[in-house]
């Protein structure tokens, strides 16, 4: 007889499950099918970290986003995209929560150059931000030192969230495309091994794989959930500035839902 996976076992119960959302869509994206099948007979909420912007002047890459996503301002996109995400998660009986930290891509250092911080901001903001780049910064892998403050006090402002729903199930992205906002957010996900669940990082899983070998380390093993699919596809087209940017071509691929549960020994003391 199969192993029962964690999640298995969490649903043949109705204890809340509690969703970390790393941007204005992730959860939905990745994992817009179980939710919404467990909306029906629990409570599920889903807390979305990276939900604010910061004012011009931006970096390149910045504003590359805004056009792909077709508004020229940094605050009416984010206002916009905050609206879609409340919209979309209340249509699918979803509590949602933003907490209002600034996405990676307008993210600037706590401590700004020491002279003429705010012409080298006009003149070249890349010089004034955390993550100057896409390709070589954001989806690098690798967090900046100056984001550890930002990470203990997320852990502080779960852990509330944890106590406050009492949540049996922490279900949090594995980091599938490196993107550093991601990779915070799963380790968040570290102070609760206990209840912890990883998703894979859709789309960015269409194109890459996770990292097998740290899976293998925490002692974590794929689990798929199929059902409900076809409703996820038109979930996804509910967030209008962003469907068309990700699936440019205009097909939203069907893929069965991957998560990462302990296996038959369950999870490994290793840090996140």
């Amino acid at each position: 007889m199969p192993f029962p996976s964690r999640v298995e076992r969490s649903m043949a119960g109705d204890a809340p499950w509690l969703f970390l959302s790393p941007h204005l869509d992730d959860a939905v994206l990745s994992c817009g099918a179980l939710i919404e099948a467990q909306a029906q007979g629990r409570e599920i909420i889903v807390a979305t970290i990276f939900t604010e912007a910061t004012p011009a002047p931006l970096t390149r890459a910045a504003r590359s986003f805004m056009r792909q996503c077709t508004v020229p301002d940094a605050g009416e996109l984010f206002q916009a995209r905050q609206s879609e995400d409340r919209a979309v998660l209340e249509d699918m009986g979803v509590q949602s929560i933003h907490l209002g930290e600034v996405d990676a891509l307008f993210r600037r250092r706590r401590k700004p150059l020491a002279m003429g911080s705010g012409a080298w901001d006009r003149l070249l903001p890349e010089l004034t931000h955390r993550y100057p780049t896409y390709r070589f910064d954001i989806a690098h892998g690798r967090v900046a030192k100056g984001d550890r403050t930002l990470i203990r006090q997320l852990c502080t402002d779960v852990a509330v969230l944890m106590a406050q729903t009492q949540a049996e199930l922490l279900f949090c992205p594995a980091g599938v495309g490196k993107h550093v906002d991601h990779l915070i957010t799963r380790a968040v996900g570290k102070g609760h091994p206990e209840n912890v669940v990883m998703y894979s990082d859709f789309p960015y899983d269409l194109t890459a794989g996770p990292d097998e070998r740290y899976l293998s380390a925490m002692g974590f093993v794929p689990w798929t959930w199929d059902e409900g699919l076809d409703a996820k596809l038109g979930r996804i087209r509910q967030y209008p500035t962003q469907v068309d940017a990700l699936f440019p071509g205009g097909v939203i691929p069907l893929k069965p839902e991957t998560y990462f549960v302990p296996g038959r020994g369950g999870p490994r003391a290793r840090s996140f």
